[in-house]
Order: structure tokens, then sequence, then C-alpha cells
């Protein structure tokens, strides 16, 4: 019993240092991004999620109180990678999403491609390609 606790210790410890030793690489800004932007949107921040954007196409594409608004209409139900692909500087995600109107409780998957732009200067990941569109374009 002493040995399985010091080893399943040991385990722990090495994981936690391996996650220290990556968190300056890109590839792992890359996952905290994601991770960050998949949680806002699955838990409905969707104005915490739009922080995440790339601020050029914030300033190109600004959102309104009322299309905020729209965003309080639906629920996600789930959050699924279907497929990835990353490079140095840019990266793609396929995703399908569940949604819920929250007023006819009605329930549709949809699919949305994230494209994720890298700043150099600034060390950032950004998601160059806005939120999700739940109405498509309706």
């Amino acid at each position: 019993m002493r040995r399985l606790l010091t080893f399943l210790l040991l385990a722990c410890t090495m994981t936690l240092l391996a996650g220290c030793a990556t968190t300056g690489n890109q590839m792992s800004a890359l996952e905290r991004m994601q991770y960050s932007w998949s949680a806002a949107i699955r838990w409905g921040d969707f104005e915490g999620a739009w922080n995440l954007v790339d601020p050029e196409y914030r300033e190109a594409n600004p959102m309104t109180d009322l299309q905020f608004e729209r965003y309080k209409q639906v629920q996600v139900s789930h959050y699924r990678e279907l497929a990835s692909r990353a490079g140095d500087a840019e990266a793609v995600r396929e995703i399908e999403i569940g949604v819920i109107n929250r007023h006819t409780m009605s329930e549709r998957t949809q699919r949305y491609t994230e494209q994720w732009r890298y700043d150099a200067p600034t060390k950032t990941w950004w998601l160059a390609n806005g939120l999700p569109d739940f109405w498509a374009g309706e």
C-alpha cells in the first residue's frame, strides 16, 4: 500500500513538473486559449469568449448589446472537437456544438470552424473568426 501511494505521489509530481516545463511553449499556449474559449462557450459566457477574439476582428466587427442579448436565448449542451490541425502561426479546429433554444427547448447540432492566429509580438493566440453564429444569418 505504501509503495502504491509513493508511486502515485511520484507520478503526480512528474506530471506537474512536465506541465511547468512546457508552459512557455507556443503550443501549450494555444491549448490553454482553446480550453478557455471552449469553457466560455460551454458555460454561455459569450462576452468572456468575445475577449478571446482577435482585437483586429473585434474592431472591424463590433458586437452590439442586442447581439449579446441574443446569445442569452440559447444554451450550449455539448462542445466537441472533431478534428484539429496546428502550425506555427495558424491553427484550425472543427467543432460540433449542441445548441438548445431556451424558449422552445428544442436542441440542434451545429458545426463550427475555429480559426486561430498566433500574434508573435504579444505571444498570444487569438480566435480569428468571431463567435459562432447559431442563427446562420437569420
